[in-house]
């Protein structure tokens, strides 16, 4: 507790918490990142087997009773002192004492049905309703459910539940080479493939001290910028949309089809997957900057006719607000912290390369919709000036494209700023050099948590669109 205490006093903040079973003992890794390049720091704790309990961190760090909650339901070790300790993975009908990542979870149980009430805070009053949204919804989209206490049409209070998936993902991981183990790393959640793999593979370099060759690391990095743009360019059209406003959407479209092309001619793949290794990367050809260039004019045009239609712009505008010190103190991450004022990006904090002059990082601090929108268009034009940037600097070269074959044992850890936010990897590797266990942390696991905070006083019709702005993935939470 003390040491916890006096990293997060110095302005450091949880990153990850990784249980580990090692024998008769449960062994716990706290990763604290830093922020301005300071190095990432780990405090490990063991516990008994036959006695798995730690105090709880909730009193110093939010973001640590979310951790501690996914650890017991996981590991079965009990965060002593929490103040919600009921179960945030596992829904009531997981056994009592089944936990899906210990060795002995190898069988799965018998689920019985899931008869157990939600633990939500009930607002009473007069006037006051509920409506219930989810888990089941009328798009194509993973599982989540949302209780709104409303009343007239202003939401008081909203609570998610999410969790209806346990892909065991992490467990997936165990056992296998790490090279083989990169195709899972791209799926981890679909449009995340290169945030969630290059992660992956930058963890493993850690762990084994691999040094990847300088054009390597321009291409993942273009890479990563690739991502990053027609995931933008996806929302700012979708934003449009649900503020009524679907021409823009189609137009938006037009131009993510138009970067997915690029991306099918760059890897191979429209999702970018295929081209890193451990130790390198490698694409099949460099985008025509020229292209680049004209998509982002298009974009900034769009971005502009979108803000100039006075309906959108009061849609926008003063809708469900995150406050900095909310955000802050719920430890968000990527566009949702920048659109509140919090100054925080892994590719200038913890960069694996210089990007360069071209590189800046927007922040805006409206907190609302209209912020998160601004954000993303602010981010579309720098990801194009990096792109093009880093193009030239490569002056042709695709990247070696080499597989080195990681040492055997070791720990190592990673932080990858994809297009949600910050993403931390971290793995341990066997004698035999396969993988023992793999900790993945999605910006998401931080920032569904700030979504109920930034719908108070905020109208029922505003849910799809304030939900929009901060598109948090259901698959990068529920591992």
């Amino acid at each position: 507790m003390r040491e916890a205490s006096a990293l997060l006093e110095r302005g450091y903040r949880l990153a990850l918490v990784a249980c580990h079973e090692d024998d008769d003992v449960f062994r716990i890794v706290y990763l604290f990142a830093g922020r301005s390049r300071e190095q990432p720091i780990e405090v490990v704790v063991s516990i008994p087997a036959d006695d798995a309990w730690v105090p709880s961190l909730t009193e110093v760090s939010y973001s640590a009773g979310q951790f501690e909650r996914e650890m017991f339901d996981l590991y079965g070790v009990l965060p002593q002192g929490h103040p919600q300790p009921h179960r945030l993975l596992r829904h009531a009908h997981w056994p009592h004492s089944w936990h899906p990542m210990r060795r002995d979870a190898k069988v799965a149980p018998v689920f019985g049905p899931d008869i157990a009430s939600f633990p939500f805070v009930e607002v009473e009053g007069a006037g006051v309703y509920e409506i219930a949204v989810g888990p089941i919804h009328a798009g194509i989209i993973e599982p989540g459910h949302f209780r709104f206490s409303v009343v007239g049409e202003t939401i008081v209070r909203m609570e998610t539940r999410l969790w209806f998936l346990h892909r065991g993902i992490e467990k997936l991981f165990e056992g296998q080479t790490p090279a083989a183990a990169i195709t899972l790393a791209e799926q981890i959640t679909g449009d995340t493939s290169i945030g969630h793999s290059l992660a992956f593979v930058a963890a493993v370099e850690e762990a084994s001290g691999i040094d990847v060759p300088a054009p390597d690391l321009l291409v993942r990095a273009l890479l990563l910028e690739l991502e990053r743009l027609y995931n933008h360019i996806t929302d700012l059209g979708a934003l449009a949309n649900d503020a009524g406003f679907g021409i823009a959407n189609v137009h938006a479209q037009r131009l993510r089809e138009s970067l997915m092309r690029i991306n099918r001619a760059v890897a191979g793949h429209r999702l970018l997957r295929g081209c890193l290794s451990v130790g390198g990367a490698r694409v099949r050809s460099l985008p025509d900057p020229a292209a680049l260039r004209g998509i982002a004019h298009a974009v900034e045009e769009l971005v502009d006719i979108t803000l100039a239609h006075p309906i959108v712009r009061d849609r926008f505008a003063g809708t469900s607000v995150l406050h900095a010190e909310q955000a802050l103190a719920f430890g968000t991450l990527g566009y949702v912290a920048r659109a509140s004022g919090i100054d925080v990006d892994a590719r200038r904090d913890l960069p694996f390369v210089d990007l360069g002059d071209s590189f800046q990082v927007p922040v805006e601090t409206g907190g609302d919709v209209l912020a998160r929108y601004l954000i993303r268009a602010r981010e579309f034009a720098v990801s194009t000036t990096v792109s093009i940037d880093l193009i030239e600097r490569l002056a042709g070269s695709l990247g070696r494209g080499r597989t080195v074959t990681p040492r055997a044992g070791g720990s190592g850890s990673s932080f990858v700023e994809g297009w949600r936010g910050t993403i931390v990897h971290r793995v341990e590797l066997t004698a035999a050099g396969t993988l023992s266990r793999v900790k993945i942390v999605d910006p998401s696991f931080f920032n569904w948590r700030a979504l109920p905070a930034a719908l108070a006083d905020t109208i029922v019709p505003d849910f799809p669109l304030t939900n929009k702005s901060f598109n948090q993935s259901y698959a990068g939470n529920d591992l």
